[in-house]
């Protein structure tokens, strides 16, 4: 059994602390550690997640069981356009893999999307990360690639759509 619920800016420590085994598990093996260490910190400083519950531009959803917090998923418009919103981050613990929760964390993401009167959903995934099978079975599909530079380094992705 499971719960979602909206976070607060003082969850942004517990958001950075699922996310840190879960970045390092998946990214290790696709980029440099030096690149890894860089882009989690860049990303995940809990001051940049407070930052971004407080003025709105993200929201955060957090799943927890029995362990307590084990996955979460942010979102919000694109600057560019809002009228399309971004899944910026999906994010369960390796030990609960498998258990539906991005799943879940996916379709409750798509109901509060959807409240707006959006029509579609994108996000961002690494060109070699194997999460984009579990994105093209939630009915994403790959829209185009993007190369986006983060301080000395790169992110090679592919920009994923869902029409809802």
């Amino acid at each position: 059994m499971f719960t979602i619920r909206t976070a607060t800016p003082n969850d942004a420590l517990i958001i950075q602390q699922v996310a840190k085994p879960v970045y390092w598990h998946t990214y290790l093996p696709l980029l440099t550690e030096d690149q890894v260490a860089y882009m989690f910190n860049d990303r995940y400083a809990v001051d940049e997640i407070t930052a971004h519950i407080q003025n709105g531009s993200q929201s955060y959803l957090l799943l927890s069981d029995e362990q307590g917090v084990v996955a979460f998923a942010s979102y919000g418009p694109r600057e560019e356009n809002p009228q399309v919103y971004k899944l910026h981050k999906l994010y369960c613990l390796p030990s609960t893999q498998g258990k539906g929760y991005g799943k879940a964390l996916i379709n409750e993401v798509c109901k509060r999307v959807s409240a707006f009167n959006i029509k579609t959903l994108e996000l961002n995934v690494n060109r070699q990360n194997k999460a984009r099978n579990f994105y093209e079975k939630m009915g994403f599909a790959i829209a185009y690639e993007e190369d986006i530079p983060i301080g000395p380094y790169f992110m090679n992705d592919y920009v994923m759509r869902k029409e809802l």
